[in-house]
């Protein structure tokens, strides 16, 4: 009977070593489904089925400073792309579906 507990524990003991050393498993970074005014996807313009509307597409842009934005469309890969203006320079600017507004030059 003692070599049955002796066994017993002993198997205890070292499957919680085996546990102790397995690889702890690490997860992708969260991406939000929408961004707040403090934070932005580093991998914007993120491609996405986008429900904004036009008209709401317009406005969040107008929001960060953008004027005279012409050509505005939603492409097929659902990012809002538009010719703007900021401080008079004439610039590309883009909405994704989680919000973040992207600039480039034209």
């Amino acid at each position: 009977m003692r070599l049955f507990a002796f066994a017993l524990g002993a198997l205890a003991i070292a499957g919680a070593a085996v546990a102790q050393q397995q690889p702890s498993q690490q997860t992708a970074p969260i991406k939000p489904s929408v961004t707040t005014p403090d934070s932005t996807n580093p991998m914007a313009p993120v491609k996405g089925k986008n429900s904004f509307t036009e008209s709401q597409a317009r406005d969040r842009i107008e929001q960060k400073g953008f004027a005279d934005i012409t050509n505005l469309k939603l492409g097929e890969d659902g990012v809002w792309r538009a010719s703007a203006q900021k401080n008079g320079v004439p610039i590309s600017v883009a909405l994704d579906y989680q919000g973040n507004i992207t600039e480039g030059a034209l």
